[in-house]
Formats: C-alpha cells, structure tokens, sequence
C-alpha cells in the first residue's frame, strides 16, 4: 500500500522550537526530596513549573548507593546546572524527607552559586496518625 502524500501545512513538516533557553529565570523554588533509599531534587520557577529535575538514580547510582549524601550532592549539581545556565540567580529550598542526602543537597546548591530565599523543612509529620497494629500474642 502507497504512503499518503503529506500536506503542505502539516505539523510533520514544520520545525518544532523548545523555549528551554529563551526563557529567562532569575529565581526559581528547589524542592528536596530525601528518602532513605534516594534523593530527589526539582527545580522550578516561582509558578511550579518544572525547569529541571534529577535524582540519584538518573545520576547513575544504584541499589544502597542512591541514599548516600555523595550521591545527594551529585543529583543536586545536575538539577541545578540547568537553572544556572538559565540565569537563576536567587531560590527558595524546599526539604522533604530524612533522609542522608538532605545536607548534602543543600551543600551543593550553595556551592553553585544560587544565594538562599530561605530555607524550610516540610516534611510530613502525623498528628497522632494512623492506628497501630493490634498486640502481637505468642
């Protein structure tokens, strides 16, 4: 069977642009994710709209190694060399989690230059949670 013959205005046809470097972001959010088995960083503009995100996995850790700081302060320097390369010069930092890397992570970002809003800890905290398991009888 012949192929169709592509109209002249089809989207196939034209070129697509991305804005990722058009746009310029002088400060941003930083969320941290610290888990005990990996560490996510996110950055964001003042909106939430995701610029660039990476994780100790995506870095190239695997298995116990993704929980290490090291492997925190690796993650961080990706996420963040996008925003920098973006202008951002200024950010507020996000942390959730507990995770090792949580200060390894904000080590980094303080190292690449990003001067701090502020810094908050939002991690989740239970008002008296859930129900515990019933007594365990022997």
């Amino acid at each position: 069977m012949a192929k169709p013959i592509p109209k002249i205005g089809s989207r196939k046809n034209r070129r697509i642009h991305s804005r990722k470097n058009a746009r310029r972001i002088p400060q941003g959010i930083i969320h941290i994710q610290a888990s005990f088995n990996n560490t996510i960083v996110t950055v964001t503009d003042v909106r939430g709209q995701v610029i660039s995100w990476s994780s100790a996995g995506t870095c190239g850790f695997k298995g116990a190694r993704r929980g290490t700081p090291f492997a925190a302060q690796t993650a961080a320097k990706m996420a963040i060399r996008t925003a920098t390369d973006q202008g951002m010069k200024r950010a507020e930092v996000m942390i959730k989690g507990l995770g090792l890397g949580r200060d390894a992570a904000v080590r980094a970002i303080g190292r690449s230059g990003i001067l701090f809003k502020f810094i908050r800890d939002i991690t989740p905290m239970p008002h008296n949670g859930c129900r515990p398991p019933k007594k365990r009888r022997v």
